[in-house]
């Protein structure tokens, strides 16, 4: 009989490690980005999409347009950064996005670097001609992730969406 209650009590506690031993992490806010592409002709962009902290350096890839990684290194900065990373981001790719294009990547940033001196850059780089290395750079506030930014190279602009 002891036996049985001493396993019944190492089966519990056992059993409540196991529930709440492990903490469930909340997903990232995700953001509709929305991104329009000035009329130029030529290949399509390539375009990385980078969470910066404060100090201005990489922290994360949030989206790279453009799957095929034999031209990453044309996204001179970004790839300074991923190269030596070499994270992998099959799951955050899509293609390249030609001249008067648009294009939808769904992005995900974390509620803690909203509003804390966080930025976001897209740069962009389209064969045989220029590289933008802030093609759009924006700091991260609760208004700027509501909004449109202009571009200064290929991109005309890009739209944020939040979503619920």
């Amino acid at each position: 009989m002891k036996r049985y209650k001493l396993f019944k009590t190492i089966a519990s506690i056992f059993i409540l490690a196991i529930v709440f031993g492990f903490t469930m992490k909340t997903p990232s806010p995700k953001y509709k980005c929305m991104i329009q592409m000035t009329n130029y002709n030529g290949e399509g962009a390539y375009i990385a999409i980078s969470l910066l902290n404060p100090k201005g350096e990489y922290e994360k890839t949030l989206y790279v347009h453009g799957d095929d990684d034999e031209w990453y290194f044309d996204i001179t900065e970004w790839w300074n950064y991923y190269g030596k990373q070499r994270t992998d981001i099959d799951a955050i790719t899509g293609a390249t996005i030609s001249g008067g294009k648009r294009a939808i990547s769904v992005i995900e940033i974390e509620d803690d670097k909203i509003d804390k001196g966080y930025k976001i850059r897209f740069e962009t780089a389209v064969e045989d001609q220029e590289y933008y290395k802030d093609d759009v750079e924006f700091e991260l506030t609760s208004e700027s992730v509501k909004g449109k930014v202009e571009g200064k190279g290929f991109i005309r602009y890009i739209r944020m969406i939040p979503q619920k």
